[in-house]
C-alpha cells in the first residue's frame, strides 16, 4: 500500500479523501432517511446536506488551488478564484 501512495500528490490525496468522506456522509444521510421513514426528518437531513456540499466544494477547491499555486501564474489563480466565487453565488441565489 505504501508503494501505491508514494506516487500520488499530497493535495490530490487530500481532495480525494474529502470527496470520499463527503460520499460517506451522503450515503449515511440516505440510510438515516430510510431508517426514520419520515418526510419531515428527511427534509431536515437534506437541509444539513445542503450545508455540507458547499463546504466540501470550497475545501477541495482550496486544496487544489494550493497544490497548483506553484504551477500557475497569479492572474490564472485569480480567475479560478473568481470562478469559484461565481459558482458559490449561483448556488446561493
Amino acid at each position: 500500500m505504501k508503494g501505491f501512495l508514494t506516487g500520488i500528490e499530497t493535495a490530490l490525496l487530500g481532495m480525494v479523501l474529502l470527496r470520499v468522506i463527503s460520499g460517506l456522509i451522503e450515503l449515511s444521510a440516505a440510510g438515516l432517511m430510510l431508517k426514520f421513514n419520515s418526510i419531515e426528518k428527511a427534509v431536515a437531513i437534506n437541509a444539513i446536506l445542503a450545508i455540507v456540499g458547499p463546504l466540501v466544494l470550497i475545501t477541495t477547491m482550496t486544496i487544489g488551488l494550493i497544490g497548483l499555486a506553484d504551477k500557475l501564474s497569479a492572474s490564472k489563480l485569480i480567475l479560478i478564484g473568481l470562478g469559484v466565487t461565481l459558482i458559490l453565488i449561483g448556488i446561493k441565489r
